[in-house]
């Protein structure tokens, strides 16, 4: 299972910061959506460029002009980008034609999505190269929230998939035996105090 660091900032230096501590223990670096219509495509190039064996996914978070939105993060160096699973297929084929024309790839985001088994079914037969099973800050901050709940949508699925939504030390090995390809760690690595022991731990908590 791959370790994704979702690096939710504001500013470029920050992210550049944090990549640079995390990078040796992570597989994905993403740019958190916020810090794209913060900063701009631009931020995607310099991670890229700092760090280009590492795999840079942009949150693009894509509702329409799929193709597009697409096209202008890969040249800008992205290797992912998602579309919402929220989007309409016409959305999520042309974002999967352009990652075809670029030899990159797209991973629809199921945030907001009732029935995520089904829709993640749905859109990697579109050219989807995984789906997220994603609970956003807000919904994680709802009471009775549980992780385990996109374990078993994962599960259900029956088709590659990653897990955002609270992923932590002591929960990651959940997330690997639910069948995830990737897991997705935002704030158990930039809020603590060593970025890149937080990103080690859990790279060790993976078997």
């Amino acid at each position: 299972m791959k370790l994704q660091f979702a690096m939710d900032t504001l500013t470029t230096t920050q992210a550049l910061e944090w990549a640079a501590a995390a990078a040796p223990h992570v597989d994905i670096l993403e740019l958190g959506t916020p810090l794209i219509k913060s900063e701009g495509l631009a931020a995607v190039t310099a991670v890229k460029d700092a760090h280009p064996d590492k795999t840079v996914f942009a949150d693009l978070k894509t509702m329409d002009a799929g193709a597009l939105e697409a096209e202008i993060a890969f040249k800008a160096g992205a290797d992912l980008v998602t579309v919402l699973g929220t989007a309409g297929d016409s959305t999520i084929a042309g974002a999967v034609q352009a990652a075809e024309t670029h030899g990159k790839g797209v991973v629809v985001d199921l945030i907001g999505v009732a029935d995520k088994p089904a829709r993640a079914r749905e859109v990697v037969a579109l050219g989807a190269t995984f789906v997220e099973m994603h609970a956003g800050l807000d919904e994680q901050a709802e009471e009775g929230y549980s992780l385990e709940t996109l374990l078993r949508a994962g599960a259900e699925a029956g088709v590659p998939f990653s897990v955002a939504g609270g992923v932590k030390e002591t929960s990651i090995a959940a997330v690997q035996e639910s069948g995830a390809q990737v897991a997705v760690a935002g704030s158990s690595i930039y809020s603590t105090d060593d970025v890149a022991a937080a990103a080690a731990a859990l790279r060790a908590a993976i078997v």
